[in-house]
């Protein structure tokens, strides 16, 4: 089985595809199923796959879930497994996620005669635009059966492999997106007197945004905001009059989060009124915070004690900022998502995710598919 996980697991990793575009990498998620006779659903949500083994006996549904899709980043590994696909690569470790759940399928699927109950397998495509999780369940992913809790991993990079992370409640943050489009006057670089500079009003908005956090929000409850994308002006000589600017919003307050649309718009209002620009501006509540069901996570941190010792299951003390759309799972049946040790410093392996480094130990193929095939059959049992 470890030959095969590690083969599975770089296979993915060598042809990753972008948010929607999975279309590979479904196929061979559902042939590996199809040959391993588990039931395939193809085409839930987009490209989503989702897997079903049925028990001998009768008995209840728990669901596991994974995410498939890649992001636009440059694999800049030395290794004969990199990213064949120029500036694609699977920075975020969903290939690990997906590697796993292909194992603890073909593990569970070894030993069907002795379920009592069925596992749904969740392969979800568009993770990281946050759109996959909603589209599969408007297809129907959580009916026929009806799983009555559902659990997901995601690859932690800070902690040491052979380890696992877990808290119960409030797992990750809420993630939004933010657009905002800056219109000025353009004009010769040499006489920027007669124009308005839209590259440095969007400037002095980003600098500004961020003391939102440092001075306008309660130093307690945690929150980012980040522009990602500024896109504006055609030469070096000339004051450019349009810029485009996109972000992301992370806060585990509810009415923090509430408030964010309204704080950020007064900067961006101000700035642009001080200085003659005009602007437009969007704001998108994306994706809820992951809260972890206590009875669920309990369970999570049981069957990792039993498969990895106690001393490897690590309670976290705090939830991260980053976000994941398997809070639209959790908000609909109890679940739990939980960090699965990656990073091994001894052999160089630290690079952070969404780094062009990103990579795992694969010693985690290994723990993450026993310890997901074994949270299956406990609950099933229990």
């Amino acid at each position: 089985m470890k030959d095969r996980l590690v083969k599975f697991r770089r296979e993915i990793h060598m042809n990753p595809e972008l948010s929607g575009n999975e279309k590979d990498t479904a196929a061979f998620i559902a042939g590996i199923l199809e040959a391993n006779d588990i039931e395939v659903k193809r085409g839930v949500g987009g490209h989503g796959v989702v897997g079903i083994l049925r028990g001998r006996l009768e008995g209840k549904t728990i669901a596991l879930r994974a995410d498939m899709d890649a992001l636009p980043i440059q694999d800049k590994k030395d290794v004969d497994y990199a990213s064949k696909v120029p500036g694609v690569m699977h920075a975020c470790g969903h290939d690990v996620h997906t590697t796993v759940l292909l194992g603890a399928a073909i593990t569970l699927g070894s030993v069907r005669e002795r379920l009592k109950g069925s596992v749904k397998f969740i392969f979800q495509p568009a993770e990281e635009i946050t759109t996959g999780a909603e589209s599969m369940i408007k297809e129907g992913v959580l009916e026929d059966p009806v799983p009555s809790a559902i659990v997901a991993l995601h690859c932690f990079p800070e902690l040491q492999v052979g380890t696992v992370g877990h808290r119960p409640g409030m797992m990750t943050a809420a993630a939004d997106r933010i657009k905002i489009v800056v219109n000025g006057r353009s004009g010769h670089a040499s006489r920027p007197h007669q124009t308005v500079d839209a590259v440095l009003v969007s400037s002095m908005m980003i600098n500004a945004l961020h003391h939102i956090v440092s001075r306008r929000t309660d130093p307690l409850q945690p929150s980012v905001i980040s522009i990602g994308t500024i896109k504006g002006g055609t030469a070096e000589n000339i004051v450019a009059d349009h810029v485009e600017m996109e972000g992301t919003v992370r806060t585990l307050d509810l009415k923090l989060r509430e408030r964010m649309p309204t704080l950020i718009e007064d900067v961006v209002k101000g700035i642009a009124g001080a200085m003659g620009a005009k602007y437009k501006f969007s704001y998108s509540f994306d994706c809820p915070s992951v809260s972890n069901d206590k009875e669920v996570d309990n369970l999570v941190s049981q069957c990792a004690s039993q498969v990895i010792g106690d001393d490897k299951v690590i309670l976290l003390n705090e939830p991260m900022m980053g976000s994941e759309d398997f809070a639209l799972f959790t908000e609909k049946i109890p679940g739990a998502l939980f960090r699965l040790g990656t990073g091994n410093a001894d052999n160089g392996i630290t690079s952070s995710l969404h780094n062009s480094s990103f990579d795992v130990d694969e010693e985690s193929l290994f723990v993450g598919t026993e310890l997901m095939a074994w949270i299956a059959v406990n609950y099933l049992e229990s």
